[in-house]
């Protein structure tokens, strides 16, 4: 068997990022056009899936209206995520149980909107769950998610190795 060159190292893991969309962002593109706009949630998770090929990350899109359901995501997250980008929807600001996900995790987390929350109805203008991630982008429409996901991989790769959770299959 011939010997391995101790020179020769494997490629760095490719990074995996979660991106959860709460309730009701499954209607983007019928949903209150004046406000959300009119592109389809399909169509951000495509262009989120292609700037993760420019930026060499894996993008995992996923969406539920179901708040127990999005905790466990957000917990699956921990063994299996480097990143969390997550739009909670309409349980940003009244989500404590996602808020303690999210801080209960550990994994690096950007909150995002597609529109500005301040700019919107009082009971908008406060996040739960803000308060728990890395950063939050909102008001810039679909770009919003990624402006987001630019600053959670740079946020992540400015913390490896050193930082860096092995996490299964990686």
């Amino acid at each position: 068997m011939p010997e391995l060159d101790a020179h020769v190292t494997s490629p760095e893991p490719r990074l995996r990022i979660l991106v959860v969309h709460g309730p009701n962002l499954n209607l983007l593109g019928a949903r209150e056009p004046s406000v959300y706009g009119t592109t389809t949630l399909e169509a951000i998770d495509a262009a989120l899936r292609r700037l993760g090929e420019a930026l060499a990350v894996q993008v995992d899109c996923r969406q539920s209206n179901h708040e127990g359901v999005i905790i466990d995501w957000i917990h699956e997250a921990r063994e299996h995520y480097d990143g969390l980008l997550l739009n909670p929807g309409g349980y940003t600001h009244g989500s404590v149980a996602i808020r303690d996900a999210v801080a209960g995790t550990g994994v690096p987390a950007v909150e995002v909107h597609l529109s500005n929350l301040l700019a919107r109805e009082g009971f908008r203008g406060r996040s739960r769950v803000a308060a728990a991630c890395i950063g939050l982008v909102a008001g810039f429409g679909p770009a919003s998610y990624e402006l987001g996901l630019r600053g959670l991989v740079d946020y992540v790769r400015s913390r490896q190795p050193a930082e860096r959770r092995v996490r299964s299959g990686a």
